[in-house]
């Protein structure tokens, strides 16, 4: 059902079992999946693509142009997969042409009241924004990391898989994958384990997770001597270690410990 007053461009594209509520407005280049439902008063921006079964709730702006100095209204995007929930308030921005022209977000996500995606993030799958939680630019997300209320995240920081950041935190530097961080200005408090545990990983897992965290963090070796140590340990051989590894050792913004 598409309510009357609703103002939707010829140039926007809507599959069938689409629901756009009163007085919303999707503007032209739009295209929303089948099933997707769209509350009142939202703004769908030019150049958005919304995948299926997403619901977004009312006064939620999505695909506007992006807060950046550099930007002179170029055709730029925002991608937004499946199964993804936007809440009231909530401001999700399209890229620019210097961050590769897309904002892109996976499936499944669950974004909270006045969360905030700035340009050219790049959203996994299943990952929590709780409420106020802003993202500056250049963002990566990788899959079911959790980013508390009132958080705000550094422009062109990494946050692993499976991180939980606590609320009111300031992320300035790589937060790696499973860990548990927090503060003013975030440090690592452990492994993540209360998500870890609901995302059913093994106890064999979780024990060389473990001594990966207090060779690599807690050991008072410099990071390369402890990564070195960890490539010679028999641990090294378990995938979740690798990607840990990986992750450190892509980072350009210095990682959070």
């Amino acid at each position: 059902m598409i309510h009357p007053t609703a103002i939707i461009d010829s140039k926007a594209e809507i599959e069938e079992g689409v629901e756009i509520g009163p007085y919303s407005v999707i503007e032209k280049a739009v295209f929303i999946g089948r099933g997707t439902k769209i509350g009142p008063h939202v703004v769908i921006g030019e150049g958005t693509h919304i995948g299926k079964r997403c619901q977004i709730f009312q006064f939620a702006s999505v695909g506007e142009a992006p807060q950046a100095f550099s930007y002179r209204g170029e055709k730029t995007s925002l991608l937004i997969g499946d199964e993804n929930i936007v809440r009231e308030f909530v401001t999700l921005h399209r890229g620019t042409p210097h961050g590769g022209g897309k904002t892109m977000i996976g499936n499944g996500n669950y974004f909270m009241a006045y969360s905030h995606v700035a340009h050219d993030c790049q959203i996994g799958n299943q990952v929590i924004l709780a409420n106020g939680a802003t993202l500056a630019g250049h963002i990566l997300i990788e899959d079911y990391a959790i980013i508390g209320g009132l958080s705000a995240v550094h422009q062109f920081c990494q946050i692993g898989t499976h991180a939980f950041i606590s609320g009111l935190t300031g992320v300035t530097l790589d937060i790696p994958p499973y860990m548990l961080a927090s503060g003013s200005r975030a440090k690592l408090f452990g492994l993540n384990m209360v998500g870890l545990k609901r995302h059913h990983f093994s106890e064999e897992t979780l024990k060389v997770l473990k001594k990966a965290y207090r060779i690599i963090f807690r050991s008072g070796l410099t990071l390369e001597k402890a990564m070195k140590r960890i490539w010679e340990d028999e641990i090294s051989q378990t995938p979740e270690v690798q990607h840990l590894l990986h992750f450190i050792q892509r980072s350009k913004r210095g990682i959070s410990r």
